[in-house]
């Protein structure tokens, strides 16, 4: 596991050997009894760790009627509590396989992971009719120099809380940098 952070960190992570890493536990467990660790996994390790920056930001977000998306690598199993938790309708992440309820340690869709972010996010805007420029205006806030690639497309990227790589290339080009810590 420290070995695929490491190599995330360095932006050289293969994803599909991580999702091949993460998602087969998954499958060896009933969605019930996974259900139930998420609860307390939510419980424990996550609503601790969301600060009230986090929190006021999103808010001022829903509050202007902006469109919320999350988009994660994380998968959907993990992140979907969380975009609820922050009242976020809206969630594109990396979708594990599932048969029959169960999950069966598989990804289901184009891993949603640094262009693969791009391609999933214009995906659901073109669902709706929609593309990057049906908006005034589009922000992307990340943390990681895994998601240049959609930073880079959209009109307002943001670094937040960013890693050394991901803060530099924020500098170099006048992008806000912000800490939601």
């Amino acid at each position: 596991n420290l070995t695929f952070y490491e190599q995330y960190k360095a932006g050289t992570l293969d994803i599909h050997e991580f999702l091949d890493f993460q998602l087969k536990p998954l499958s060896r467990h009933s969605r019930k009894t996974l259900d139930e660790w998420h609860r307390q996994f939510m419980r424990e390790s996550v609503l601790p760790m969301i600060t009230q920056q986090a929190r006021d930001l999103v808010d001022r977000h829903l509050a202007a009627s902006d469109v919320c998306v999350i988009i994660t690598a994380t998968n959907s199993f993990v992140t979907a509590p969380i975009a609820r938790e922050f009242g976020v309708e809206h969630l594109i992440a990396t979708e594990p396989e599932h048969r029959d309820g169960e999950f069966t340690g598989r990804v289901a869709d184009v891993p949603c992971f640094r262009e693969g972010k791009i391609i999933r996010l214009e995906n659901w805007l073109a669902a709706r009719g929609w593309s990057l420029d049906s908006f005034a205006g589009s922000t992307f806030y990340s943390d990681s120099l895994n998601d240049l690639p959609l930073l880079c497309k959209v009109k307002y990227p943001v670094a937040a809380n960013p890693d050394e790589t991901l803060r530099a290339h924020a500098e170099r080009n006048g992008w806000r940098i912000i800490n939601l810590r």
